[in-house]
């Protein structure tokens, strides 16, 4: 086991992973810009080390400092969250080159997988079913509008490198092609530092349906069920659950299989997400992988017993998983909200600001993952969640009772939350039946 990792991230997953590292034994190492010096991880891990100023290209994604703080605290690895330089090619290089342990996927596994149109060749040639798109990415709109004539409209245009929703654009009309082409692609060039864009059929009104995958480095492969990610605003996510309801247990075992030969098509190690979209016939579609931890993995935690982020660690380590397929047990249901800094009354507008009461939800099945607490400073620079809510029930309905009544019980003042969006989503009579789709938000709550 390692004795020092160094945390190459902020907010909620920075400590969260500092949690997992103190169970473990391990020592923390806190990187932080100045902007976030009072932040709650820099006061859980053992060491803590300014990195840069508040912008993040200048700290967080400042390759350079974040190698010098591990090797200036002796750090033998680092974990880099989500986000930032998580699925970053240069990044793993230069740790791989600098003799630090990167725990997550490897330069070749974000090179072939973190690249969708790289991803998506691969998965092809796998035998893993893809939604029609092009076959390789461009950054030129001439181009890729003969291809989204070729594929038919409506199309998404994607950043290759993308991820959170940043770089697409859905399309119906081909006079409005190019405008999207190039305001997608500004976006990606800068998220990403990359202007390579694929187009990929539309798929209307699908599920998006996820497998998380734990793998060693000595071959074994496992997946750990599904997560129902559907619930999405401007393609990013909002609300998630574990398992998927309408999945039949032929269909789960399916997709399941097909996720791990995924994963053993780039030999892949540590953990990652096989990403699906299940249209309304019973088709499903891979779309992408994500070679680092989600956002989301406590609701699959909450159903497995199973924590994955030590479990990065371990496989980090040259640990051996000691479970088999057959071990994994789902037990009950999970859904999590995200929780954001946001106005809801003015276009979910960022709300940074001095946080005053602060009152946490407990009891029963409630899971809270946040960095914030009373007095606490939310910064206007950064993304606007400031936490996550997790609920488990023994059942869908249990889950989503106590949902309400943790939301019922969270006080946040000071900024504002989207805590009162969540509630309206939670007594929608569509999603208590399960009626929902990636257009659920944007169709039943918008309105």
């Amino acid at each position: 086991m390692f004795k020092k990792i160094l945390v190459a991230n902020r907010g909620e997953i920075a400590v969260r992973i500092i949690r997992a590292c103190k169970e473990l034994g391990v020592e923390t190492v806190a990187i932080y810009s100045e902007m976030d010096k009072d932040s709650l991880h820099v006061h859980l891990a053992d060491e803590a080390i300014c990195i840069g100023p508040a912008i993040s290209s200048k700290s967080y994604l400042n390759i350079n400092n974040i190698i010098s703080a591990a090797k200036i605290t002796k750090a033998e690895a680092i974990h880099p969250g989500y986000g930032f330089l998580s699925e970053n090619i240069k990044f793993a290089s230069i740790c791989e080159t600098h003799g630090i342990k990167l725990i997550g996927p490897r330069e070749e596994h974000i090179s072939k997988m973190g690249n969708k149109s790289e991803a998506r060749r691969t998965m092809i040639e796998a035998g893993v079913p893809v939604v029609p798109g092009s076959e390789y990415a461009t950054n030129k709109a001439e181009e890729a509008i003969k291809i989204a004539e070729k594929i038919g409209l409506p199309v998404m245009i994607k950043a290759a490198s993308g991820g959170g929703g940043r770089g697409m654009r859905l399309v119906y009309k081909r006079e409005e092609f190019i405008n999207m082409f190039n305001m997608a692609k500004a976006e990606a060039t800068a998220a990403f530092d990359d202007d390579s864009m694929y187009i990929e059929k539309y798929i209307e009104g699908p599920r998006h349906i996820e497998f998380q995958i734990l793998a060693d480095e000595h071959g074994r492969v496992i997946h750990l069920g599904e997560r129902d990610c559907s619930l999405q605003r401007r393609n990013q996510k909002v609300l998630e659950e574990a398992p998927c309801t309408i999945i039949s247990d032929s269909m789960r075992k399916e997709m399941g299989e097909m996720a791990v030969k995924a994963a053993k098509a780039v030999d892949y190690v540590s953990a990652g997400t096989i990403e699906f979209l299940l249209d309304k016939f019973g088709n499903y579609y891979f779309i992408e992988m994500n070679t680092r931890i989600q956002v989301e993995h406590p609701v699959t935690e909450l159903i497995t017993g199973m924590d994955l982020i030590k479990w990065q660690i371990r496989i980090a380590c040259g640990e051996k998983l000691d479970v088999n397929q057959e071990d994994i047990n789902v037990n009950g249901h999970a859904i999590e909200c995200r929780i954001n800094a946001e106005d809801i009354n003015n276009n979910f507008a960022p709300s940074p600001g001095n946080i005053e009461d602060y009152l946490v939800p407990g009891g029963n099945g409630i899971r809270i993952d946040t960095h914030i607490y009373s007095g606490y400073k939310i910064p206007s620079t950064y993304d606007s969640m400031i936490g996550k809510l997790i609920a488990w029930g023994r059942d869908r309905g249990e889950a989503i009772a106590r949902l309400q009544r943790a939301l019922d019980e969270f006080i946040i003042t000071g900024v504002n939350t989207n805590i009162d969006f969540h509630c309206q989503i939670l007594c929608n009579d569509k999603f208590v039946e399960n009626q929902i789709d990636t257009s659920f938000i944007e169709k039943e709550m918008m309105k």
